[in-house]
């Protein structure tokens, strides 16, 4: 049974929150060497998981290429890298604010890359989730270089997202998540060893690498795969808004395992995340008879020759042609509980 494209997004960010439950026994690794065991564990499973299902081999042009690297060194590795020295300067919630801005930018860039103009009602909705973001984590304080590194690991979100868009009616959902976690590693490594010297190449203990596989493997793996999948089906401004149920699934999972408790802001921001997204996901009624409409007059007059052959592949397979509008992490917006991970680290 499929998950719908708004259950995939929000489970994916529930995920993502959950990661919180397993920073304090991974607070003595070195944290880059950390994050390239865990992508390099989703990419191996990823992978896996392509050839089991003996998906069509794709030729991967220039383009596709220099895309994918661009999406693991800014979306992953970079990611990383502006929100590790983020918190050298500024305080947890400062950054979470900033990077909770995720949902308001995609509402308005995702639209424009497509030559559309940006949803008054889907921006809306993300405000409230940026908003409900921001009472949840706290505004925070730090320097003008902690805000400056903290809007680099915003980008880095954002483009962990927009750059997947031109991506996923070719490769799919399982090849986007896979392909730039497997070049993010090299680069992570890469990170540690000029940030943090020789001593961030060191094996895990047991306790260690058992955190490191439930990141890898549900976290980054599952939680990859269903946000891309969410993504092309969703679009880059209605699957935004799902960003700002990181720090709710943090939330609920503290609260579950009774490592904290839920406080009156929390409540307040979880809140205002839920309202935005349940606003901003929803289709007017009018809107969505043209979209239904629209969608019958693709399927049942496909175009002729080469390139109604493609569509008609891609649509038994799920996939949108190139012509649909694309459905966009993240990382996975992974920003509140890999902050509070590497906060907690002392980093």
């Amino acid at each position: 049974m499929r998950l719908s494209a708004s259950v995939g997004a929000a489970s994916a960010m529930l995920l993502v929150g959950t990661s919180t439950a397993v920073s304090a026994t991974i607070a003595g690794y070195p944290v880059f060497t950390g994050q390239a065991l865990r992508y390099a564990l989703a990419a191996a499973i990823l992978l896996a998981v392509v050839r089991h299902q003996r998906l069509p081999r794709v030729r991967l042009t220039s383009r596709d290429v220099l895309l994918l690297i661009a999406l693991a060194a800014t979306g992953l590795a970079g990611f990383n890298i502006f929100l590790v020295e983020a918190t050298r300067h500024a305080g947890p919630a400062m950054i979470g604010s900033v990077v909770g801005a995720v949902p308001l930018v995609l509402a308005l860039i995702g639209p424009l890359m497509q030559r559309r103009r940006p949803a008054p009602r889907t921006v809306g909705a993300a405000l409230v989730v940026a908003l409900g973001a921001a009472v949840a984590a706290g505004l925070g304080s730090g320097s003008l270089t902690g805000l400056l590194l903290s809007l680099g690991a915003l980008a880095g979100e954002v483009a962990f997202s927009l750059l997947a868009v031109p991506l996923l009616p070719k490769l799919g959902p399982l090849r986007v998540a896979a392909y730039p976690a497997a070049l993010s590693v090299p680069m992570l490594l890469a990170a540690g060893l000029v940030l943090d010297g020789t001593d961030s190449l060191r094996l895990p203990t047991p306790g260690q690498a058992a955190a490191f596989g439930y990141l890898g493997a549900i976290v980054t793996a599952a939680a990859f795969f269903l946000w891309y999948d969410a993504l092309r089906r969703l679009g880059a401004d209605r699957a935004g808004l799902f960003a700002g149920l990181v720090p709710v699934g943090a939330l609920l999972t503290a609260v579950a395992l009774g490592l904290g408790e839920a406080g009156p802001a929390d409540v307040t921001g979880a809140l205002l995340v839920a309202a935005g997204v349940v606003v901003g996901v929803r289709r007017p009624k009018r809107a969505s008879e043209e979209h239904t409409i629209s969608e019958g007059q693709r399927v049942s007059r496909p175009s002729v020759g080469h390139g109604g052959d493609h569509h008609m592949r891609d649509t038994r397979r799920g996939y949108p042609s190139a012509g649909a509008a694309p459905v966009v992490p993240a990382r996975p917006a992974e920003h509140t509980a890999v902050r509070q991970a590497l906060a907690s680290a002392g980093h």
